[in-house]
């Protein structure tokens, strides 16, 4: 049984710490996952007879009116989250248009088993950011209970994520079941993993994943790459890739993985073949080739139906299997096949008694845009801070939980 789900919440007011940095536009929310996941938290308070203050960053306000005089902070309040919140919970949510006022604090006291205050944007103060000490302590007092449910914004020593821990004693202040969720996700794979163990590494670049591989190479058994990123690895080799994407300053490092994957017996896969453009573009004309052999004016955007055969394969023999980055630009229909056909397969496998994690925003948003989010074991809503901690890095929301 969880710390959260076995403490009792009634008669205590729960400060929770939520990702509700979800798209607003003209003051309607335009998707309201992050939302979603955090009402298990939320309601289990409010069963136990408890109260919730809720607490959140939107957008970067301060660094966005610098550049934009035109804006004021009213264009980053929580409000229209208060009143979706206020829907999906099926009852009122009270709002506090300053986070530390003594409105805040008169409205906090003032709650009732049951009752629901959101609190607005942490980020109006940029003491939130710096981790201000003063300004934690000053949010501490609005709750009994400290409740850290943002993984999203977990790899952040922010005031309100990390520094505000230390006012609460061990036993008032714990992970809410979303936050539980991811981190035991993460450590299912990168502690607990059984093997084989596939992670699929795509995306563009290959700077953007140098500190994840290198980690892996540590505890993966296979790393399948995929992606625009998999080019520099062809042209570091000495292959011909056309006018596909390329990092010519990170040739030598891709040499370098591959050679460090060898001496740890890691088996690096890349795409024997590749789907082919004459442009970035919905509309290109298109072809295949082998990955290594793309003719000039050519430009890989998917992988190819050799390497979908021989990913596949691999995934299917994967006892634990991470997936961060699509493997082409499937965000495009002519385009999207090779990430779709790795979806299925991890789906597959995961069906077959692998864990399957899939976390970073491309990836989830191929899951979700095939429909099959809810057939891999989890899916992570935090991005950077899944990256960071696949990196090996210590993420400051968790050791402020875990070694407070």
């Amino acid at each position: 049984m969880s710390v959260f789900a076995n403490h009792s919440f009634a008669n205590q007011r729960a400060l929770i710490r939520v990702d509700f940095n979800v798209p607003i536009k003209k003051g309607t929310i335009t998707d309201d996952t992050r939302i979603r996941a955090a009402l298990p938290t939320i309601r289990k308070v409010i069963a136990d007879g408890g109260s919730v203050v809720l607490m959140s960053h939107w957008g970067r306000p301060l660094k966005d009116i610098e550049k934009k005089p035109e804006l004021t902070l009213a264009d980053f309040s929580l409000q229209p989250v208060a009143t979706h919140l206020a829907t999906l919970l099926g009852t009122p949510v009270q709002f506090s248009a300053d986070c530390i006022s003594d409105d805040a604090s008169q409205k906090a006291a003032a709650l009732q088993p049951g009752q629901v205050l959101l609190l607005e944007n942490l980020r109006y103060y940029k003491q939130e950011e710096k981790g201000d000490r003063d300004f934690a302590e000053k949010l501490s007092k609005l709750g009994d209970v400290y409740v850290n449910d943002a993984f999203g914004t977990a790899h952040r020593a922010h005031a309100s994520t990390a520094v505000i821990a230390a006012f609460f004693p061990g036993d008032k202040k714990m992970f809410g079941l979303l936050m539980e969720g991811e981190v035991r996700a993460a450590e299912e794979v990168m502690h607990n993993n059984r093997k084989p163990f596939t992670a699929i590494i795509g995306g563009a670049k290959v700077s953007d994943k140098i500190l994840i591989i290198e980690n892996l190479l540590e505890k993966a058994t296979d790393i399948i790459i995929g992606g625009g990123m998999a080019y520099t690895f062809f042209k570091a080799q000495g292959g011909h890739i056309g006018n596909s994407l390329c990092e010519d300053d990170r040739l030598d490092m891709a040499i370098e993985l591959l050679a460090k994957a060898q001496a740890k017996g890691v088996c690096i896969h890349l795409p024997a073949d590749s789907i082919l453009a004459d442009k970035f573009a919905a509309d290109a004309a298109t072809s295949s080739s082998l990955s290594n052999e793309i003719p000039a004016g050519w430009m890989g955007l998917d992988i190819g139906q050799m390497a979908i055969t021989q990913f596949s394969k691999i995934v299917s023999e994967s006892k634990t299997i991470l997936w961060n980055g699509p493997m082409g630009v499937f965000e495009m229909e002519k385009f999207q096949h090779g990430t779709k056909a790795i979806a299925e397969a991890v789906v597959a496998a995961t069906a077959n008694g692998a864990f399957s994690l899939v976390g970073g925003g491309d990836s989830v948003a191929a899951v979700n845009k095939f429909h099959l989010a809810d057939k891999v074991s989890y899916v992570s809503t935090g991005g950077g801070a899944m990256l960071e901690f696949f990196e090996g890095k210590e993420l400051p929301g968790i050791s402020a939980i875990k070694n407070g």
